[in-house]
């Protein structure tokens, strides 16, 4: 998919530009939600890949769908995709948008992916840890897998940090291999 990353990248960032200058990132955040969603639909996908259909059509589809929750730049933004045959990208612009609101606010999406349930006390001292490490707010979400015996997972960005059972050892069996 990272052809559609690619594809999708310099719309997300005219898209993050306008929201800058407008000063409304979150609008702008909310109204790629939208136009993802919507365009993501199973239904709405058949209709923006009809052959039949006009880029112009397939826009105004999507912008009625929509209805007020695209303002004038956002339909704008959905026209000159529909025009340039991009609108299944929506879904990538918004990610690679969200990345850039982020970047921008100086926070961080971290995963903690954990053999149990985190308590919030334990969840409180990682967040505070990693805002420390990474000098940026941090949003914390956490799943439960349980085939990872013991330990927690921890994902930011680019970072991860395998602190479990299962990581420690795969570890030890690589290094007794060596």
């Amino acid at each position: 998919m990272a052809e559609l990353s690619t594809l999708a990248r310099p719309y997300a960032k005219a898209a993050f530009q306008a929201a800058v200058e407008a000063g409304d990132l979150q609008a702008w955040s909310d109204m790629l939600a939208v136009a993802s969603e919507v365009a993501n639909n199973q239904d709405m996908e058949a209709v923006l890949s009809h052959p039949g259909l006009s880029g112009e059509q397939q826009a105004q589809t999507l912008i009625d769908v929509c209805g007020e929750k695209l303002n004038e730049a956002g339909q704008n933004l959905v026209n000159v995709l529909a025009e340039n045959k991009r609108l299944a990208l929506l879904p990538h612009i918004l990610e690679q948008f969200e990345h850039l609101k982020a970047e921008q606010e100086r926070v961080v999406d971290v995963e903690i992916t954990s053999a149990f349930d985190v308590t919030d006390a334990t969840k409180q001292k990682l967040t505070q840890a990693l805002k420390a490490k990474l000098d940026k707010d941090v949003r914390v979400t956490t799943t439960v897998d349980s085939s990872l015996v013991g330990g927690a997972i921890i994902r930011a960005g680019d970072m991860v940090i395998d602190g479990t059972v299962r990581g420690k050892l795969a570890k030890l069996a690589e290094a007794m291999n060596s």
